[in-house]
């Protein structure tokens, strides 16, 4: 959870320090925020390294593009103008280095940590799932909440969540004519939006797994938000949520680690926030846990945008789509049991907080005109997917330059090419849009067979 750093804003200028001298900032995301009456603009690690944000002055939006390590403080005032002086910068500076925010040796540590933590467990422990069983004990424990730890608040509120999750399937599939499906399929589709907004789409296809055969394994395949990987990148962790532990699929690990090197896990770290993978564990574990059996062991991936690079990795560097797909393919076949692969794909992302001009809500005929246009890119896309067409489906956004901004044609691409299904059936459609229409986030559930 972010939350305003009180430590970064105590932390005081050194004029000594290299770093200070020529601030370069790392990647930020910015956010309104507020500031008592006034508006504000708070700033994050848009690679989610640091938890801590700071808040500051708007104003400050035309410095922090010159923080990029050429110039010095002295010259930034100088280039800015508008009355900006060194005492008024040197405390942002001094703040964005307090949260990590700055290149320098608070970030360094921070790094450090974070990769040593990473390799010493053999499990990824839960982060947005664990936040939303807290939230759920929090309600539960009421006025004790508030001095119980965040394992008592976890804890508490896992009977409600298994419990949400059961109401949440039996309304997604109250009305449908095929409320189970009558073998595993090969793979599935599933989105990785919240579970406030996306719930619909997860229910509409795990609900459907309830009477299947366990899988033996779990391949999911994510969307890499935050992380600095180029191309596709493994983990070779096992992955825990507030139900439990999916230890991780070695057989696969040892597999790719044979075929692809080193290189597929360089970025492995990529994982520690990333929630494309983690918001699926809950569910596997609620759907296949059963009496006393076995979870399946799980494999993650993030797959890179085949249609930016025509499947290289972004830089040449990172590990193109085609071989990751022949040596997945390969790996599976080689191995007993039975595999399910798990595309955790979201579709459009559109409205003015993506960079779209005008709100998507209301009866104008403006909003519906774009809201339409989402809806039908979306529906010409996927009559490619419900049509097993991958090679066609990267052609057309790769021509069409992605125009409502699909995030995960990567993992959609790969599930397909290396699950082979004679069928994809599309089960559930719909999109999540706020009261304001700033956001239209789309998804879909679907089964492979």
């Amino acid at each position: 959870m972010l939350t305003p750093d009180p430590e970064a804003k105590q932390t005081p200028f050194d004029p000594a320090a290299p770093h200070h001298i020529k601030p370069k900032i790392r990647a930020l995301r910015g956010f309104p925020a507020d500031m008592g009456n006034q508006k504000a603009l708070g700033l994050a690690d848009a690679r989610q390294i640091s938890d801590r944000i700071i808040v500051t002055s708007p104003a400050f939006q035309v410095v922090l593009p010159l923080m990029d390590g050429s110039r010095t403080i002295d010259e930034i005032v100088a280039q800015v103008g508008r009355g900006l002086t060194r005492p008024v910068l040197e405390p942002l500076v001094a703040q964005l280095d307090g949260a990590g925010l700055l290149f320098g040796p608070t970030f360094d540590a921070m790094l450090a940590r974070m990769r040593a933590d990473f390799d010493g467990s053999p499990n990824l422990p839960p982060a947005v799932t664990g936040q939303f069983a807290e939230m759920l004990g929090a309600q539960i424990l009421g006025d004790k909440a508030e001095g119980s730890s965040p394992e008592e608040r976890e804890q508490a509120g896992l009977p409600k969540m298994k419990e949400i999750f059961d109401a949440w399937i039996a309304k997604a599939l109250e009305e449908v004519a095929n409320p189970s499906l009558d073998r595993l399929p090969k793979a599935i589709v599933a989105p990785h939006l919240d579970y406030a907004r996306g719930w619909m789409n997860y229910a509409a296809v795990y609900g459907r797994l309830r009477v299947v055969d366990r899988p033996d394994r779990i391949v999911i395949l994510g969307t890499n938000h935050f992380g600095e990987g180029t191309g596709v990148t493994a983990c070779d962790k096992g992955y825990q949520s507030p139900f439990g532990v999916c230890e991780a699929a070695n057989d696969i690990i040892l597999a790719l680690r044979a075929k692809l090197g080193d290189k597929l896990f360089a970025n492995r770290f990529d994982h520690e926030r990333e929630h494309s993978i983690e918001l699926h564990i809950p569910w596997i574990q609620h759907v296949f846990a059963g009496e006393g059996g076995k979870l399946p062991t799980v494999f993650g991936a993030l797959v890179h945008d085949p249609a930016v690079n025509n499947g290289e990795s972004y830089d040449g560097k990172g590990v193109a789509l085609e071989p990751f797909i022949n040596a997945l393919r390969e790996c599976l076949a080689g191995l007993p049991g039975t595999t399910l692969i798990i595309s955790s794909a979201d579709l459009s992302h559109a409205g003015p907080a993506f960079g779209d001009q005008g709100t998507l809500a209301g009866d104008e005929p403006e909003a519906e005109q774009a809201r339409n246009k989402v809806i039908q890119h979306d529906r010409e896309m996927l009559d490619l997917v419900r049509a097993n067409k991958p090679d066609e489906l990267v052609a057309a956004m790769a021509w069409q330059q992605n125009p409502t901004r699909w995030c995960s044609v990567g993992n959609l691409v790969a599930t397909m090419k290396v699950a082979q299904p004679q069928e994809i059936e599309i089960l559930n459609y719909m999109g999540a849009m706020d009261p304001q229409g700033n956001t239209l986030v789309t998804s879909f559930a679907a089964a492979m067979f």
